[in-house]
């Protein structure tokens, strides 16, 4: 059986989920100026949360979009030290 590194694949999965959750800021923020339909704020969450974090807070700054919104203010840097944490923990000591 080859050895298979699932290391790789988590780390793949993050940068993909963190590009899910930049790009989903900057629609979201371009609706907003333009007055269209806009992300459900619980879709931005989920993103962020199933490991988009860092997309996510990136994309906040960037594109300051949501930073006057306390609960994503407060979530969104608590989902990246905790996804930060996930994979410390699975990339070095597991």
């Amino acid at each position: 059986m080859p050895n298979f590194n699932y290391k790789i694949i988590v780390i793949i999965y993050m940068v993909i989920m963190s590009v899910i959750g930049f790009v989903s800021m900057g629609i979201d923020k371009k609706r907003a100026i333009n007055k269209k339909w806009r992300i459900p704020e619980k879709t931005l969450f989920i993103i962020a949360f199933l490991g988009g974090a860092a997309g996510s807070v990136l994309g906040m700054r960037i594109f300051k979009h949501k930073t006057k919104h306390m609960k994503f203010v407060i979530f969104m840097p608590l989902f990246l030290a905790l996804q930060i944490a996930a994979l410390l923990f699975i990339c070095i000591l597991y």
